[in-house]
């Protein structure tokens, strides 16, 4: 069974598979901006607003990537995204198959290299912001892979969010991507856990929130800082000291304990600030973890 054939239409097009709250904001956008939608999801059923908005439900996974040149993926991860395409592999030359779920750079690489087998083309994609942010100029998703595919549709993704293309590799984007969520979960699960010894101590969430805020707010003047060393390998204890680092987190690390906190995040950040200074940085910068990271 085939999805009915279109109208003739200036309208630009594009398939969506994949409806999580993701997808559901990525199918309204093109909506919103005018594209003939074709959509294909596991679960029908969550199709039924964007239908009645005008988007065509596919009844196959098949019918939807025959659809349309372009091929939009918001799936959970790249097992997902190979089950969906390897159901549909007689449809997907000529094809570009833009994957905007999260993986390994090298799932990603995997990924081109098999499309390109099928005669279709690959772009990775990195989310950099949750549903709400879909549809907004101002918000970012990371792009790599061959360049004339990504400027052919250009265009097309910038209706979701603005577009920063990385380079031919496939894998780039989403290294990109995990660095910025290694950044993102450290730091959240870092003020989640200072919040949960906040409310040990009598002092609410909301009352600790503009001091988190003002921490939070200094921290791009560090990395400000810190970048530029770190990229010149210089890791000097002139204005910093890993060891006097080691005593701080060890002073946050017994507050913890003290307040009847779990304290396994601040230990292992302790055992970590420990392991560099018995490594022989205890007299370098804090930035010196960088080379205890990499193995160095």
């Amino acid at each position: 069974m085939s999805v009915t054939p279109q109208q003739p239409s200036s309208k630009p097009s594009v398939t969506l598979i994949g409806l999580g709250p993701m997808g559901l904001a990525m199918a309204g956008a093109y909506l919103d901006a005018g594209y003939r939608v074709t959509l294909w999801n596991r679960t029908a059923g969550r199709a039924g607003g964007l239908v009645a908005r005008g988007a065509v439900l596919a009844p196959s996974a098949a019918d939807a990537i025959a659809a349309n040149e372009l091929v939009v993926l918001s799936l959970t991860d790249y097992d997902a995204a190979f089950a969906v395409l390897a159901a549909a592999e007689t449809e997907l030359a000529g094809r570009v198959v833009v994957n905007l779920g999260s993986d390994t750079p090298e799932r990603a690489r995997e990924a081109a290299r098999w499309l390109a087998e099928r005669g279709a083309g690959h772009l990775t994609g990195g989310v950099q912001v949750p549903p709400s942010g879909i549809g907004r100029p101002e918000s970012s998703t990371f792009y790599s892979g061959p360049v004339e595919l990504f400027r052919r549709h250009r265009a097309a993704l910038e209706v979701l969010t603005g577009a920063d293309y990385r380079g031919d590799d496939p894998g780039l984007a989403q290294v990109y991507y995990q660095i910025q969520m290694d950044l993102f979960w450290t730091s959240l699960a870092g003020y989640l856990h200072a919040t949960a010894v906040a409310e040990a101590n009598g002092i609410p969430a909301d009352e600790f929130l503009p001091h988190a805020a003002a921490t939070a707010a200094s921290l791009p003047g560090f990395l400000a800082f810190y970048a530029p060393r770190i990229a010149a390998g210089n890791h000097e204890g002139d204005v910093d000291r890993l060891a006097m680092g080691l005593a701080s987190v060890e002073h946050v690390l017994h507050t913890v304990e003290a307040s009847g906190v779990d304290g396994a995040l601040p230990r292992m950040l302790a055992d970590t600030f420990r392991r560099g200074v018995e490594a022989g940085y205890g007299a370098s910068s804090a930035s010196s973890l960088v080379r205890l990271f990499k193995g160095e």
